[in-house]
Parts: C-alpha cells; structure tokens; sequence
C-alpha cells in the first residue's frame, strides 16, 4: 500500500469538494493502492473553543458581507458541480475543530476515519451542525461505528488534544498553507480539490510503478 495524507479541516468547503472528487475516482478504481489517512489543519487556529457567529466571521475575513457572498456562491456552485449539496445558510457558528481532528484521529484506530470524516463534513455543510458540539461529536462518531461511551469519555479529557495542535503545526512548518493538501507516499505533494482524472491517472501511474518494481524484484531473486 501506498499512504495518502490528507491534510484537511472538515470546516474547510474546499476539503469536501476535494474528498468528493476523489471518492470519486477510488470508486472507478477500487483496486486502488492507497492507504488513507487524514491529518488535522486548522484553518482558524485561534478560534475560542465556543467559535464564532459565522456572518461577523465571514465578513470580517473577506471585508464585508457582498464579498463574502460572492466567495461562498462561488464555492456553492463548484460544490453542485461535485454532485454535493451545500446549505451555508444553515451555518450559525464558526466552530473550533481541536474537537472534530481528535474524533478524526481515534476514528482511524477503529478503522472508520473515512466514513467519520464524511460524517463530519455533511454534518457542518448539509445540516448546519455545530461540530465543537460534543454530543453533536458522540453522535456522529456512534452513526460512524464508534462507541460513543467512550468518545464521551474522551471528549471530556484532553486526550490527544496536544498532538492534533502538534500535528497541525508540523504541517505549517512544511509549507501547508490551505488545504486540502494531499500527500502521496510521504513525498509527493497533490494541493487543492483535484479533479477525478487526475487521481485515476495518478493511480494508473502508481500500479505501473508497483508493477514494475514488482518485476524487478521477481528478476532479483531469480536462481543465477
């Protein structure tokens, strides 16, 4: 297998659009080498754990609520092109997400971090959920196959809280500044919601080059 990061925040409109595009291409290509796996980023890393209200929020990081619309229309209508529906009006609050990345994160150890992260995502952009919300967070990780016992337990610790902040500064250092931000093998660099042909060539070129390699090997190990 072939590890895949995704660096991600599952407020970022961008990060859903970019993992709709690429389910889409995995499902073309089921046999596909990857190994995913998805890394915090927060894209407001100064949000106060109880956020924001998100129209004093939007129009204060665009100048003003017509720019703000014009940004957000945009991203609703390349949304729709994903085959996504987007609600922004149903956001209320901008959330902190140092709660959703540590539900990310145990996610994975159960073998569900896809199907969580997606969760998180329709939650936020379809319903308007507030994700710092934990019972919002326990229910969601209980529909993802989770024990919600203990993610309750968990949420109400500060379990893996300084890794996710760790984790989110690790990739700041390394040049990530917005996301989605894919990283193929621990060396290649894939930014922004990439169009599904993109992915099937790079997992074309990907089974090409384990074939390869595979042949090499068979040739290696042959008897003199």
């Amino acid at each position: 297998m072939i590890s895949l990061d995704i660096i991600s925040d599952p407020i970022c409109p961008w990060c859903y659009i970019g993992k709709a595009k690429l389910d889409r291409a995995l499902a073309q290509m089921p046999d596909h080498p990857f190994d995913i796996r998805w890394r915090p980023f927060q894209l407001n890393p100064d949000m106060p754990p109880e956020g924001m209200d998100r129209r004093s929020y939007l129009e204060a990081k665009f100048g003003g609520k017509e720019k703000a619309k014009r940004v957000y229309d945009s991203i609703a209508e390349a949304a729709a092109t994903a085959g996504l529906e987007i609600d922004f009006s149903r956001i209320a609050r901008t959330p902190s997400t140092v709660d959703a990345h540590r539900l990310i994160r145990w996610a994975r150890s159960e073998g569900v971090q896809n199907k969580v992260v997606d969760l998180l995502f329709r939650a936020y952009f379809e319903d308007g959920a507030d994700i710092s919300d934990r019972k919002v967070l326990v229910e969601l990780a209980e529909r993802g196959g989770m024990d919600p016992a203990v993610v309750a337990t968990l949420l109400d610790s500060d379990a893996d809280r300084e890794d996710v902040v760790e984790e989110d500064a690790a990739a700041r250092e390394i040049g990530v500044g917005g996301v989605p931000t894919f990283l193929v093998g621990g060396k290649y660099v894939i930014q922004g919601a990439q169009e599904p042909e993109l992915w099937t060539r790079v997992i074309g070129e990907l089974r090409e080059l384990q074939a390869a390699r595979a042949q090499e090997e068979m040739q290696g190990s042959a008897p003199a």
